[in-house]
């Protein structure tokens, strides 16, 4: 018998949105004078710290700057923001779709998402893509990344909802484990196509994403 859900609960970065593109980091780390491979993990070393708040932005590109032995203007640090919040804000037309088609069809939808300040300003704004949702978690709003339980209650407390009625989409494994230890039903998101295939026949919904739209 099928999973009958109360809500949604989507993870933003590659779910709701596109992955960041190879250009994105090559691009930033023109700006540092290195080679992308080099630059890549200096950019994720503090992202964790970052996205809870407890690093602004200027804080996190100057700690970068500094484990790159690389010196930058405050209009470099301006531009590095800029293409860091560029690189997460390209949207997946059908899976905001789905969002939003679930949420009229009568599903609670929510975001739960590491992020830091500068992204979820520009994901919450007035100009943003995103549809509307019941509720919001967002890792820089309460200083708790994924996959700590507490952001996961945070999300629950805010759709009024009990964990076993809740479905949970996000990219990264140990986020999903962390979730099922909470007791939310989760999967692991690659593409519309095999989260739909995932999702047929074990979770009733009242909006499939469809085959014909799926990737």
């Amino acid at each position: 018998m099928a999973i009958s859900v109360k809500a949604l609960i989507f993870d933003y970065g590659n779910v709701l949105c596109g992955p960041q593109q190879l250009s994105d980091l090559q691009a930033m780390a023109a700006i540092f004078e290195m080679p992308e491979a080099e630059f890549e993990p200096i950019y994720w070393r503090d992202r964790m710290i970052y996205d809870s708040a407890q690093m602004d932005a200027q804080a996190y590109w100057l700690k970068a700057a500094l484990e790159a032995r690389r010196t930058l203007t405050d209009q470099s640090i301006e531009e590095l923001r800029r293409l860091d919040v560029e690189s997460w804000s390209r949207p997946d037309p059908l899976m905001a779709a789905w969002a939003r088609n679930l949420r009229n069809a009568g599903v609670l939808t929510a975001v739960l998402s590491n992020m830091p300040l500068d992204l979820r300003v520009a994901v919450t704004g007035p100009s943003s893509w995103l549809p509307t949702f019941d509720h919001m978690t967002f890792s820089c709003d309460i200083g708790v990344c994924k996959p700590e339980r507490a952001i996961y209650e945070h999300c629950l407390q805010g759709l009024g909802v009990a964990a076993s009625d809740a479905l949970f989409l996000d990219d990264r494994e140990e986020n999903i484990e962390a979730a099922r230890r909470a007791g939310i039903h989760a999967l692991l998101f690659t593409t519309p196509g095999a989260a739909a295939r995932a999702m047929h026949g074990h979770y009733d919904l009242p909006v499939p994403i469809t085959a014909a739209q799926s990737l």
